[in-house]
């Protein structure tokens, strides 16, 4: 199994749509093309989100994943 070696690390836990992405997107702006960005979010649209934003910039997603929830 490889391993992707990250550029840099964006943590928007905490912050609602759209943030995460406004956030992304600027940092994405200062980064090299190949870099890759890993954020962490905690909004759960999150995922359907960035995908979605990839898609519409071109963008490539390497992977994404939900945690399961705490609460029941």
């Amino acid at each position: 199994m490889s391993t992707v070696q990250v550029n840099r690390e964006l943590d928007v836990k905490g912050l609602n749509c759209s943030l995460p992405i406004f956030r992304a997107k600027k940092v994405l702006a200062d980064m090299a093309s190949g870099d890759v960005l890993r954020v962490v979010a905690t909004d759960p649209g999150s995922v359907k989100d960035f995908a979605a934003f990839c898609k519409q910039t071109g963008n490539t997603l390497l992977s994404s994943e939900e945690a399961a929830s705490a609460f029941t």
